[in-house]
């Protein structure tokens, strides 16, 4: 099983601390945060890992390399200067991600879910989606799950995490170029092909200066 690293975001809300440093090159405790993705996956015995990114991808390039020292096996997807969205992005990708179903994670989120190399998807689904209750940033959440399905709305509304497994048919017609992930999303789930869990561990999207020293302060107590 294949993974994807999602690291093209500009990081607007985080300058001016990415105005010289992508945001997956922002450090938490010991190393960078795609680092830390890097050996969770690593860890769950994923060793390729393909790696998207635009704004100073070159960094990420440099820094990371070929992923020998993580022990991993890594592969880039240039998306130029302003990325092309989510599912743009992984639409790109697809060439190096295969034929199988493939674990993605936004590379802005903290947390310490275990991603599951043996998973699989039914053949029913095109997507499995991981849920969080939501955070004080975003109230309203994004989905519903009932029965194991997720729901464009319900009453009560999760947030989606930022992490997914993904049947590459999702994104067969995304035509090249810039492209967003919730829409295909939604009419999967209106046919019924999308599976989801709600994840009650440590979770937090980086998306702020704020965030990011708040998830530094938990490291150095020794909480993560």
């Amino acid at each position: 099983m294949k993974a994807m690293i999602l690291a093209a975001g500009r990081g607007e809300r985080m300058r001016p601390l990415t105005d010289h440093l992508p945001k997956p090159l922002l450090r938490i405790g010991d190393r960078s945060l795609i680092e830390h993705h890097i050996a969770r996956l690593v860890s769950a015995g994923i060793q390729d890992i393909v790696i998207n990114h635009a704004w100073l991808g070159e960094l990420i390039e440099r820094m990371l390399g070929n992923g020998e020292r993580y022990g991993c096996r890594l592969h880039y997807s240039a998306e130029g200067a302003t990325g092309l969205e989510t599912a743009g992005g992984i639409a790109r990708a697809l060439p190096l991600l295969g034929e199988e179903p493939f674990w993605v994670i936004n590379g802005d989120v903290w947390t310490d879910y275990v991603i599951d190399r043996h998973k699989n998807l039914p053949t029913s689904m095109l997507a499995h989606l991981v849920l969080v209750s939501n955070p004080p940033q975003h109230p309203s959440g994004d989905f519903g799950l009932a029965h194991g399905l997720v729901l464009p709305h319900a009453d009560q509304q999760w947030t989606f995490s930022g992490i997914g497994l993904y049947h590459p048919a999702l994104f067969a017609n995304v035509p090249a170029g810039v492209a967003k992930l919730a829409p295909l999303l939604r009419q999967a789930m209106h046919n019924r092909q999308v599976s989801g869990e709600i994840f009650t561990g440590m979770w937090a999207d980086i998306g702020t200066p704020e965030r990011l020293a708040d998830a530094n302060a938990d490291w150095s107590r020794g909480t993560n």
